[in-house]
């Protein structure tokens, strides 16, 4: 099967670097909506001028005729995704759901798509997903994930592979995988500023490799602080999930939580990011002094 039409549902950096690498693939046509498109100054509409991709007017008119539908959008808006191509979407049309949201949401959006006939593929990316684009890991779920796999063949999904025929096991280890990443970052962002402003900073990264020998912590530690920086409200997103992923297992997710206020609180200081881990932390430092957040 060769995929002529694929839809794009959510343009946001995700759904951008999609267009591109299925235009490069050779696909006659990509079709993309945002439900920001309707805000002619929001950043999905600046983004989808000049990009090799259809504006669509609407989830509906993105799908038709599409065999492929990717979901990108946010975690707290896939169930409202898989609804609004639910009308519109062919029989037999595959629709990917790249969203990171607990095995419960993907469960109920794969039941509004198969529904209808769809069949619907759950995908975790397993990191981040620049550099690696299309061809990103990514764990595949579902009883069509073998049959997607196969017929996308030549479309750059080079990182993929199935990991289950059952929905919501690969979101389940994503989710699990998140609670350990956006801890640590969490666990530096909080210990290395209190750590700055008692000047034993170094002291403290020097001694981590006592635990975990890693190149350079320093460079380690300004990376993964700087990620909270840049993406603190969609990595706050995706924790809220991970806690929602953690509490479906029956375990309280005190920390999930946790880690979710400090990712939303990272947001605010974007402002303070450099390529220094000190002056990144004294600029965090300094607003806190001044009283803000």
């Amino acid at each position: 099967m060769s995929f002529s039409r694929i839809a794009l549902i959510g343009f946001g950096e995700v759904g951008q670097i999609l267009a591109q690498d299925l235009a490069k693939a050779g696909v006659a046509e990509v079709a993309a909506w945002d439900v920001a498109f309707a805000r002619a100054d929001s950043d999905p509409s600046r983004a989808v001028v000049g990009q090799p991709v259809r504006a669509a007017t609407g989830a509906a008119d993105a799908v038709q005729g599409a065999q492929l539908v990717i979901s990108a959008v946010t975690a707290a808006e896939d169930l409202e995704a898989a609804r609004s191509v639910q009308s519109g979407i062919d029989p037999g049309a595959f629709f990917l759901d790249l969203n990171s949201c607990s095995p419960g949401q993907k469960l109920a959006s794969a039941a509004l798509l198969q529904s209808v006939g769809a069949r619907y593929v759950e995908a975790a990316v397993m990191s981040p997903f620049p550099p690696r684009r299309i061809a990103s890991p990514m764990l595949l779920g579902g009883p069509h994930a073998g049959d997607f796999l196969q017929a996308a063949e030549g479309l750059g999904f080079a990182g993929a592979s199935v990991f289950s025929d059952q929905v919501g096991r690969a979101a389940a280890a994503k989710l699990c995988r998140s609670v350990m990443i956006k801890g640590v970052e969490s666990l530096l962002t909080e210990s290395l500023l209190a750590a700055r402003h008692y000047g034993v900073e170094q002291v403290v990264l020097d001694s981590l490799s006592d635990l975990l020998p890693l190149p350079d912590w320093n460079a380690t530690a300004q990376y993964m602080i700087t990620r909270s920086l840049e993406h603190g409200t969609r990595r706050a997103e995706e924790m809220r999930e991970a806690a929602r992923t953690v509490a479906e297992a029956g375990v309280r997710p005190l920390m999930s939580e946790a880690i979710a206020r400090r990712q939303d609180w990272a947001a605010n200081y974007r402002s303070a990011m450099s390529d220094d881990l000190a002056t990144t932390l004294d600029a965090i430092n300094h607003r806190l002094r001044e009283g803000h957040l």
